[in-house]
């Protein structure tokens, strides 16, 4: 099963890492370098196969990475306009009653982080192949919110 997901997704560049059954599929979308500070976002998928229960579970999300030394940003002309200063918070409420695909926090961070990078790259893609080819192999696919342990 795992062979056909991969052949579905050698398109996209991305790394493959195998732990325990638990497979990982990341893909650094975006990287942005100012003066002494370096910032990037890697997509991460985890795939775990239950072949007696003939079940893919699935997980995503987007992790951001930062290192070096900013002044802030936002002060006019600076290298680092628009790179965080590291503080701030978000709150963030949702309802999974309702079934499918909790596509709000992905899609929240794909348009946050679009403001200060730049970059195409549909996750949606991702996940509708990975499904696919569970399906088409007899597979129960599920979505989970929570990272696939």
């Amino acid at each position: 099963m795992i062979e056909q997901i991969k052949k579905s997704l050698s398109v996209h560049s991305g790394d493959w890492k195998e732990k325990k059954g638990l497979w990982e599929f990341s893909s650094v979308i975006a990287e942005r370098r100012a003066f002494l500070s370096k910032k990037k976002i890697t997509y991460s998928a985890k795939i775990r196969i239950d072949e007696i229960e003939k079940v893919v579970a699935f997980s995503e999300m987007l992790i951001e990475n930062g290192s070096g030394f900013s002044v802030g940003g936002g002060f006019g002309g600076g290298f680092d306009d628009g790179i965080s200063t590291g503080f701030g918070f978000k709150t963030e409420s949702f309802n999974t009653l309702n079934g499918g695909a909790r596509q709000g926090s992905i899609e929240e961070k794909f348009n946050l982080f679009g403001k200060t990078f730049q970059y195409n790259f549909d996750y949606k893609e991702i996940r509708s192949k990975v499904e696919e080819s569970a399906k088409s192999a007899g597979y129960t696919f599920t979505y989970q919110i929570f990272p696939v342990r």
